[in-house]
């Protein structure tokens, strides 16, 4: 059975639930998250997608990402899905949200409000081949300067969001 998504207005209040691919085929506005795991140093846990993924295969981005389900808050989803695909539990703080579009290849769109956590982790995360390739710790700086340099190894949203949030999720 196909997971829904929460449709949403432009301030977060839930106006209804649509399948996941139809919101992603007629670009509609929903809730999602984005997950940013640090270690002691402050470098960023990057995750490689899984090879089979319908949209952006192979590309690095964030620690996690995904749909909260109706029902179910911010904090509770980022938890699930970390643990889903990296693995392992940790403690996860909201530090903003915002919304953006993105529009694939493959005729998918991304329109998300799109809230933003970050935990800490020291270690190495047990995932799921299913959903993730691989996994690296990068200095926030390193992944900066790789993006401007490879663009096109990384995920639409994670540079949007690394581009509008460098200077938070530093000091987050």
């Amino acid at each position: 059975m196909e997971e829904n998504v929460i449709l949403v207005d432009e301030h977060d209040n839930q106006i209804g639930l649509m399948p996941k691919m139809e919101a992603h085929e007629k670009a509609v506005l929903h809730r999602a998250f984005s997950v940013f795991v640090f270690n002691k140093k402050g470098d960023l846990m990057l995750q490689q997608r899984a090879a089979h993924k319908y949209h952006s295969p192979l590309l690095w981005t964030n620690t996690c990402c995904s749909h909260q389900r109706d029902g179910e808050t911010n904090l509770e989803a980022g938890k699930r899905r970390l643990y889903e695909e990296m693995g392992f539990t940790t403690p996860l703080k909201e530090v903003f949200s915002f919304i953006y579009k993105a529009p694939f290849d493959n005729g998918l769109t991304e329109h998300e409000l799109d809230h933003v956590m970050v935990g800490r982790f020291e270690g190495n995360p047990n995932i799921n081949k299913e959903e993730v390739e691989s996994y690296k710790w990068m200095p926030l700086e390193a992944v900066q300067q790789d993006i401007k340099a490879n663009p096109s190894i990384y995920t639409a949203w994670f540079k949007i969001i690394f581009k509008e949030s460098y200077k938070i999720l530093k000091n987050a």
